[in-house]
């Protein structure tokens, strides 16, 4: 298990609610973006710092592979990492472990979103700003562009 998170830097807490849960007392699959947003935030306000007066950002894609289903009571964190930074978007991917009884971290989720930046004045995608793109290259360890 470590090594599918060995490459990343943050990691959050998610506490699953009562509402979370579908008929049968798992997470319902669509909570999973919602576990993924509260752990894409934590990582932009804490690590990435990002200016939201001046950035929009949307997402144009999301992908999740439900690998073991999460239940109320579980003790679970979301690990967060940016993978690749395009000039308007960039990949955020996640992982969520639940915690096993003997305090070993069980992979149960993966994703990834696209995230673009977006000027809604416009309607369309804009460069991502060059404080929030060079905070993530740092963190992450990217080269810096030629």
């Amino acid at each position: 298990m470590r090594e599918i998170t060995a490459n990343y830097k943050f990691k959050t807490p998610i506490n699953i609610r009562f509402s979370d849960l579908d008929a049968f007392g798992h997470v319902n699959n669509a909570v999973y973006l919602t576990f993924f947003e509260i752990a894409r935030t934590d990582y932009f306000k804490e690590i990435i710092q990002w200016n939201w007066d001046d950035t929009n950002l949307i997402l144009g894609k999301s992908e999740i592979s439900y690998l073991k289903p999460l239940k109320l009571g579980d003790q679970i964190f979301c690990y967060v990492r940016t993978s690749r930074i395009g000039n308007s978007s960039f990949d955020v991917d996640y992982v969520i472990v639940k915690m096993t009884e003997t305090g070993e971290e069980q992979v149960c989720t993966t994703g990834q979103t696209v995230c673009i930046h977006y000027d809604y004045k416009t309607y369309r995608s804009v460069s991502i700003p060059e404080n929030e793109t060079r905070k993530m290259m740092e963190f992450e360890g990217f080269k810096p562009r030629s």
